[in-house]
């Protein structure tokens, strides 16, 4: 007996999303880190120099669809915590214990994350990568819409 896959739609998204940010949240919780803070904690690793702190919140209200007082919130912590550090006037930099619990935390996902793409073929990819694009895209509009 041979079955269908689904159509893509919100419940597959959701499902292969969750599946996907559960590997995740396993890994960080090893580091003491939780899925909002090594969002931002990537966006300060990937920056080139420090990064105006409003700037680094509305990259992670951005990311995750949460409050800025949220992502203000995980800002702090992770400065609390060392990860990152306050620059004057109103800038945020990623510090070396910041840098080395995000690569740390790369590198051991980075296999998991192969054997979950393991097999696909390119095109696969590039059409699923295609269409969650233009799905984000028209969710992002949506959402501008609700909470204009």
């Amino acid at each position: 007996m041979t079955t269908t896959p689904p159509l893509l739609n919100p419940r597959v998204i959701a499902l292969a999303h969750y599946a996907a940010r559960g590997i995740l949240e396993r890994v960080l919780a090893r580091h003491g880190l939780t899925f909002q803070q090594s969002v931002t904690l990537r966006l300060a690793a990937v920056a080139e120099d420090p990064v105006e702190r409003q700037h680094l919140v509305d990259g992670v209200v951005d990311s995750l669809k949460i409050e800025a007082a949220e992502a203000d919130a995980v800002v702090d912590e992770l400065i609390a915590s060392g990860a990152l550090s306050p620059q004057q006037p109103s800038r945020i930099r990623i510090t070396e214990a910041g840098r080395q619990l995000h690569e740390t935390t790369s590198a051991e996902t980075a296999p998991l994350s192969a054997r979950v793409y393991d097999g696909i073929p390119e095109e696969e990819l590039a059409v699923a990568g295609r269409v969650l694009s233009l799905i984000t895209e028209r969710a992002n509009r949506e959402l501008a819409a609700l909470t204009a």
